[in-house]
């Protein structure tokens, strides 16, 4: 493929991605699986690498972006002011009251809409595009995430339609249940500690420094209110809702426009029982005055807008009685405690289980079998012990102790320093070992094509395999005998599973499983330590030896292979000939040595890999960030922030003469 014939299927590839963003995001209508997705948007982060086509506004610029210190604080032109609060009929009807007596008429209607449970987001549009993503601060100012903002597939980098030069947006950051609670269970099964709720989750997600740490935190947004710089007396709160659709902003299908208070009471008793059905957290609703030229005459106090107040739903929670505390054995060991309750009807459901997370946190709340107990769902599929009622009794049962064996095989649990959970690390245990042998599968790792999650499920069931191992030693005629499995695709498998054994050592490395070793770590260790034999038995200093290697990598990896199945498994993987060696690589040279590269800019006739694989060769690395550890930058055409941090770090650039005068071309 020529640089054109490139730049043609770039411009195909980002057309295609954003019209599927817009379906899926803003549409609720996809028409591609997230695989497919996947599968287009690394061709065209590949593609775009190669040829050097980046563009800012490239769906692949949606993923993540420099890592930033710190935030900068920027002022709103107009205050983010909060919202009054109110729980009752009484309360609102004295809302109401006010706005008639300072208008002197009842010429108006109200805008009523969800009030989503989230973290507040202003965004700033010049010229159709984002230029600025901030949090709500103090009201007054706050702090720039701009990078942290355009990871968020819900916002658009560029309006839709007739859009005036500046536009500036008001919404809400916010987490779905589902979403939520998959990704508590992920950290859990990874020995982290959970988050309380999605709220919380997502301001504290918007605030973390690299944003492609971001990027993977399952955020959505929603657009509730539009500021122009020129507002006619026309506009109303329903007119700047349609705009924000028009301009291509996510808005929820939730608001009404009521004719007076009692309609009001209305939409909120109906919309109390509709929360229960949705699949996000709303804490409320709020009542605006529809007319936008009647806001300022009823104006706002130091904290609040008098044209606008927020009802509160009722907290979500109940009592009941734990009567067990039992164990669940996560996909990757994890061990999970979980209150057995005695039924209770919560946010229009009936809760029979809650989880309790971790040992530290039975510990902290002092939960015993037996104890009566504030269960809440704050965002979680499986609710949540908030409190114990009356721990000060004298009849309480005594203290949960946590077992030492794993409840599902009944092998030693371990808990690593540094963690919450303890964990099984028993290869073979029941629960874990789909998850295992689907990760050995998978594309990046040993890549066994037609080794999909049903077929896993169904080898596993019928006890044809309990380990990665197994698959070797599989016949077609017993794969032929599976569910929907014809001659072919069984040969088909077969081939696939001996093709595999050609994967070069780095991969076989992360088909493991090994905690915290990625794809990246995989390589590190191959390039390294040259053999599986001497991966075996290193200690961890040799480990941390390497500049990719920290302390819980080096400890997982020495655990790992100290595992008695493990060993036996890995021996397995030999004797049926994978490659447990690395490859010997011709050296050019030893002159970057232990140096480390950054790469910036458009060189004038190396694409970013060609040069990458220059500095390996002659033994050097390259990183994606400019740091203290960094020997050389080699910048080109339009290098941008990271030509400017090596300066101000008194880092050596080079340009591509002065690289390949080094190199010796």
């Amino acid at each position: 493929m020529n640089k054109s014939e490139a730049k043609q299927r770039v411009e195909e590839l980002r057309n295609l991605l954003d019209e599927a963003n817009q379906a899926y995001y803003q549409d609720a209508q996809p028409f591609m699986s997230d695989k497919e997705f996947d599968e287009k948007l690394k061709e065209l982060e590949q593609l775009e690498t190669e040829f050097e086509l980046q563009d800012p506004d490239s769906p692949t610029n949606r993923v993540g972006g420099e890592v930033s210190s710190v935030f900068e604080t920027v002022q709103h032109p107009v205050p983010l002011l909060s919202l009054d609060n109110t729980y009752n009929e009484e309360e609102l009807n004295d809302f109401d009251g006010r706005v008639k007596r300072i208008l002197d008429h009842e010429d108006y209607d109200y805008m009523v809409e969800l009030k989503f449970d989230g973290a507040s987001i202003r965004l700033r549009y010049e010229n159709g595009k984002l230029a600025l993503g901030a949090t709500r601060g103090d009201g007054q100012q706050g702090d720039d995430i701009t990078n942290n903002v355009k990871t968020i597939r819900d916002i658009p980098i560029s309006l839709n339609g007739d859009y005036p030069e500046v536009v500036e947006v008001r919404g809400e950051a916010y987490m779905e249940r589902e979403a939520f609670a998959r990704m508590n269970q992920h950290r859990e099964e990874q020995g982290l500690s959970v988050f309380a709720n999605p709220r919380n989750s997502t301001a504290g997600s918007l605030k973390m420094q690299d944003p492609k740490a971001v990027a993977q935190r399952p955020i959505r947004f929603f657009a509730f209110d539009l500021l122009l710089d020129e507002e006619d007396d026309s506009l109303t709160q329903l007119r700047k809702v349609e705009m924000l659709q028009e301009f291509g902003l996510p808005v929820s299908e939730h608001y009404k426009v009521c004719s007076g208070i009692d309609e009001v009471h209305q939409v909120i008793k109906d919309w109390e029982e509709l929360r229960h059905e949705l699949p996000y957290e709303t804490d409320g609703v709020v009542i605006k005055v529809n007319q936008s030229n009647l806001r300022e005459q009823l104006g706002s106090t130091s904290k609040f807008p008098r044209w606008a107040i927020a009802y509160k739903f009722e907290a979500e929670q109940a009592t009941t009685v734990i009567n067990d505390i039992t164990l669940q054995v996560g996909r990757l060991g994890t061990i999970t405690p979980v209150a057995e309750l005695e039924a209770v009807q919560l946010a229009g459901t009936t809760v029979k289980r809650a989880s309790l997370h971790n040992e530290d946190e039975i510990q902290r709340k002092d939960i015993r079998i037996g104890d009566t107990v504030v269960v809440e769902k704050a965002g979680e599929i499986i609710p949540q012990v908030i409190s114990v009622v009356n721990p000060d009794r004298d009849d309480r049962n005594e203290p949960f102790t946590f077992p030492d064996k794993c409840p599902a095989c009944g092998s030693e649990l371990i808990k690593l320093e540094d963690e919450v959970a303890w964990r099984c690390v028993n290869p073979t245990c029941p629960p874990q070992v789909r998850i295992r042998i689907e990760h050995f599968a998978s594309r990046d790792a040993m890549d066994i094509e037609g080794l999909g999650e049903s077929v896993v499920d169904q080898l596993v069931s019928e006890s044809l395999i309990n380990t990665y191992a197994d698959l070797y030693d599989l016949e077609k005629a017993q794969i032929i005998e599976l569910e929907r499995m014809a001659e072919k695709s069984a040969q088909n498998l077969i081939d696939a599973i001996e093709k595999s054994k050609q994967q070069p050592f780095e991969r076989v490395i992360y088909a493991l499983g090994i905690r915290f070793v990625g794809k990246t770590v995989a390589k590190d260790l191959a390039r390294a330590f040259k053999t599986m034999d001497k991966l075996q038995s290193l200690a961890e200093e040799e480990l941390e030896a390497v500049d990719s290697i920290g302390p819980r990598i080096a400890e997982s990896v020495v655990e790992f292979f100290n595992n008695e199945k493990n060993q036996a498994i890995v021996r397995r993987l030999g004797e049926h000939g994978l490659q447990f060696e690395k490859e010997e690589e011709e050296q050019a040279s030893s002159i970057f040595e232990g140096k480390k590269f950054v790469l910036t800019g458009s060189l004038p006739t190396y694409t970013r890999k060609e040069a990458t694989e220059l500095i390996e060769k002659h033994g050097g690395k390259t990183t994606s960030s400019v740091s203290g550890n960094t020997d050389f930058v080699l910048a080109g055409e339009s290098a941008g922030s990271k030509l400017d941090k090596a300066n101000e770090l008194g880092i050596t650039v080079l340009d591509e003469a002065k690289f390949r005068e080094m190199i010796g071309e």
